[in-house]
């Protein structure tokens, strides 16, 4: 039987570039005994290689069948790569270049939460520009403290702080215009932090929320940041132990936010379950997929091993051929 071939899209120019590495070894290690996986990396520098060679874009369409896209952050998540991919018809996995756009801009995906009526942190944004110091004022009078500051692209909590005073609030949004001209203030919303993955067509469902992850950072983590996600001492609760009428909400509210963007094959949002109720943070539609990772597990609880998951994401891009 000739196996389909699967090119792992992995690495890339961006901050996840290690992590994309991992989550692309764990696909090509788990891909069923029906594919035969080519490893296509490219480098920091934009290089492209497949299985070790030196490849032009425009020649991948003669080497895969179709494309598992586990290229974390810029030019990978927010539609770029996936707008080389339609230019040359090579089907692949994941949303396409304008969901993965708006998922990734984090400014535009919550003015697609809204339309939604999904319930989000208060929040404004500031473009860099050389006035942009006499506007921080007004973010001080007008989005309650304390602030979490952040750039509006970006992924893995890259660029992520908790600004308590007005001095690190300055100080922390030009820190962020390391990695952004857009930095978005908002509230930040004390409660329990949570995940909620959706796959589409899976089990019988257009979209298929699976069992929300409560997420316990470690104490010296203020929130799910870049370290607290990547040290391996984060308590991840799956499933969580979340009331009942509160885990449907979350997976309600995961779907809409699935949908709000046209999302393709599988996403996953995170929350804040708060006293005043739940908030949506961000959708992430370029999740990781190692073994240890939150979607993952979160199959696994319902009795859907990694290669099944993966082949199920699979099929979906292929039928879209």
């Amino acid at each position: 039987m000739t196996k389909v071939r699967v090119g792992v899209l992995r690495g890339g120019p961006s901050s996840e570039y290690d992590v994309s590495l991992k989550t692309g070894a764990a696909v090509l290690k788990n891909l069923p005994r029906h594919y035969r996986g080519i490893d296509i990396l490219v480098d920091k520098e934009g290089n492209w290689h497949a299985n070790g060679l030196p490849v032009h874009p425009h020649n991948i369409s003669r080497k895969v069948d179709v494309i598992f896209n586990a290229m974390h952050g810029y030019y990978g998540e927010d539609g770029k790569v996936q707008r080389v991919f339609e230019q040359f018809s090579i089907p692949y996995t994941g949303s396409d270049s304008f969901s993965s756009a708006l998922g990734m801009n984090k400014l535009l995906s919550k003015k697609s939460f809204a339309r939604s009526k999904l319930k989000m942190p208060a929040h404004v944004a500031i473009r860099f520009s050389n006035e942009w110091k006499g506007k921080v004022s007004g973010v001080f009078r007008s989005v309650p403290r304390p602030w979490v500051v952040k750039p509006a692209v970006g992924g893995s909590s890259v660029g992520v702080y908790i600004a308590r005073t007005f001095d690190q609030l300055v100080r922390f949004i030009e820190k962020g215009f390391e990695y952004d001209s857009s930095i978005i203030i908002e509230e930040y919303v004390q409660g329990r932090e949570a995940t909620c993955g959706v796959i589409d067509n899976f089990r019988r469902e257009i979209n298929y929320a699976l069992p929300p992850i409560e997420i316990i950072p470690p104490q010296k983590n203020p929130f799910f940041d870049y370290e607290a996600k990547y040290s391996g001492k984060t308590r991840e609760i799956c499933p969580s132990n979340f009331p009942a009428e509160v885990k449907r909400e979350i997976m309600r509210m995961a779907i809409d936010a699935h949908k709000a963007i046209g999302a393709r094959h599988y996403s996953r949002s995170d929350f804040i379950v708060s006293p005043r109720g739940i908030y949506i943070l961000e959708i992430n539609t370029l999740p990781g997929l190692t073994e240890e990772s939150l979607l993952p597990k979160a199959c696994s609880a319902v009795g859907c091993s990694f290669p099944q998951i993966l082949d199920h994401i699979i099929s979906l891009a292929l039928e879209q051929v």
